[in-house]
């Protein structure tokens, strides 16, 4: 997984983590009301806290828009992840191909240029970590540092310095 320097130490952490486990379960709700997930591997975490991955685009994947969660989990090492967020499908050439690799070519055969291949962005708004010390999760104060954006579904400005606030 190619990652940024993160702007703080639990994010930092947190990337860490991801990065030594690997794949995550994401799941989300299919828009019926039934929780959904895949096996995910990470491509990326860049320095907003933000995960990208390669999916192919299906009436699945565009209910995932929204809400999710990524589960990640290593029993040998006792190194559990959770994250949620919102996830955003997005078709951007240069971000594809900033992050192709030949591990994607199984999954999509014609290469960067298929034209199911899309990208997944899940912006982390929340973390939590098993800390194997203290025998406890440790949430973090997680918030991507980016600017306030708009949930137009919910009708809230959603500010990741502040909670969401009704407009």
């Amino acid at each position: 997984m190619k990652r940024a320097e993160q702007q703080t130490e639990g994010m930092q952490k947190i990337a860490d983590l991801i990065d030594q486990i690997g794949v995550g379960m994401l799941t989300w709700d299919d828009g019926t009301g039934r929780l959904s997930s895949r096996p995910m591997l990470p491509l990326e975490m860049d320095a907003d806290g933000s995960l990208w991955y390669f999916t192919r685009l299906t009436p699945d994947k565009e209910a995932a828009q929204g809400r999710v969660n990524v589960a990640f989990a290593r029993p040998d090492s006792a190194s559990y992840v959770s994250v949620s967020g919102r996830a955003t499908l997005l078709h951007e050439r240069e971000k594809i191909l900033s992050l192709w690799s030949a591990l994607a070519e199984p999954w999509f055969p014609d290469g960067p240029d298929d034209p199911s291949l899309m990208l997944l962005r899940v912006d982390v708004d929340d973390a939590e970590f098993w800390d194997a010390s203290t025998k406890c999760m440790v949430r973090l104060p997680y918030r991507a540092p980016v600017a306030a954006q708009l949930d137009a579904e919910n009708g809230k400005v959603l500010n990741p310095q502040f909670p969401a606030a009704v407009v």
